[in-house]
């Protein structure tokens, strides 16, 4: 891989510095050895596919991130990149790469796993909308309260997609259309 994916790019929210990547970078050690937590995922689906995703949170409490993720992840490439959405509000983080999806919360300083869950047959994106983020995988979409309380799951074959509009999930799957609430779902 070549060397501009060995340094992460860094996002700022807030106060908040998340750095991502596509490759381990050059300070991997440092960055776990000076984490409050720091958690490696091995691949999951077809590790003939496998990306290198990297995550890491500066919340201000010093001069390392606090949070490190590191994954091999399957499916990758075209059509499925990795994907973060932070939400300031409640301090939670949802990653998703390939079939894992993880979201982590930063409670009186301390940053923990809040859950570990899986997207049918690969990850595509997160969105927010109001207080609910939606996850759009290959056969399926999902939402979650941004504190990371599940709400609800529905199978969706490609070609799919959703709008949201006034409070309504407006799902297309292949011409089909259904009209829902976004938070309690189908």
């Amino acid at each position: 891989m070549s060397d501009e994916w060995s340094s992460p790019m860094a996002a700022a929210v807030g106060g908040i510095r998340i750095l991502i990547g596509l490759a381990p970078p050059a300070a991997l050690g440092a960055y776990r050895r000076h984490a409050q937590l720091a958690e490696d995922f091995p691949v999951t689906g077809d590790s003939g596919y496998d990306g290198y995703a990297f995550v890491a949170v500066d919340d201000g409490g010093g001069e390392w991130p606090r949070l490190v993720v590191t994954q091999r992840y399957a499916p990758s490439g075209a059509g499925f990149p990795p994907g973060v959405l932070y939400v300031p509000e409640q301090r939670q983080l949802f990653i998703g790469a390939g079939t894992r999806l993880i979201a982590y919360q930063a409670r009186s300083g301390q940053w923990r796993r809040s859950w570990e869950d899986e997207a049918q047959a690969g990850f595509w994106s997160w969105r927010q909308h109001d207080d609910v983020v939606i996850m759009s995988a290959e056969l399926g979409i999902a939402a979650w309260r941004t504190d990371g309380t599940r709400l609800w799951t529905t199978f969706a074959e490609p070609p799919w997609s959703y709008r949201v509009v006034a409070g309504q999930i407006v799902l297309d799957v292949m011409g089909t259309v259904r009209t829902f609430d976004l938070h309690r779902g189908p």
